[in-house]
């Protein structure tokens, strides 16, 4: 296993398995790509905090929070919900463009990670310069990469400005990595 994957141990994948199978059920989302979000965001670590403001298993911001309705950031139970009411939230943007779930779910990890905004500009760009904006991999990916670059991120289609896309287009592959050998390890 790559240092990206944490070590399972006993079949587990961490002490919040059972909040998260729950949490995730509720919600329809495989908890296993919830453990593997939370693990590239937090490594598990319930008071971790960023620089910009995130807090918690999922690293939430306070306004995204509250605009959830969650009362108390500091709760892994409630920081999960929070993540899982953003992904929602991120999925239904998608739903009615990418009907093909393993490409979507790439697209709502992008914008979990570097906002909503910022995934749209690089899909208008991928369209600009004759990439499908449907299509992540070598596609929309390969935008959201450039927006750090003056040509790209004062383009005229570009909404958002300026972005550290490189560090969305690593999340989504570490996170999908390591879904996947969860997948393979651990039972749904």
């Amino acid at each position: 296993m790559t240092s990206e994957f944490n070590s399972i141990s006993g079949g587990k994948i961490s002490k919040y398995d059972g909040m998260i199978k729950e949490v995730a059920k509720e919600y329809n989302w495989d908890w296993r790509l919830i453990s593997a979000i939370i693990y590239h965001e937090s490594r598990f670590n319930e008071s971790a905090g960023s620089w910009t403001g995130a807090y918690g298993l999922m690293q939430i911001m306070p306004a995204t929070a509250e605009a959830f309705g969650v009362d108390n950031i500091e709760n892994p139970k409630q920081n999960v919900k929070g993540g899982i009411l953003l992904l929602n939230s991120l999925n239904n943007q998608f739903l009615k463009n990418i009907p093909d779930s393993t490409q979507r779910v790439k697209f709502v990890l992008a914008a979990y990670n570097i906002g909503l905004g910022h995934v749209n500009d690089a899909q208008r760009l991928a369209e600009k310069y004759g990439k499908n904006p449907l299509i992540w991999e070598n596609n929309v990916e390969i935008y959201l990469q450039h927006k750090a670059e003056e040509k790209y991120f004062k383009d005229e289609v570009v909404r958002w400005g300026y972005c550290r896309g490189e560090e969305a287009t690593k999340f989504v592959r570490n996170v999908t990595n390591n879904y996947r050998q969860y997948v393979n390890i651990i039972d749904l």
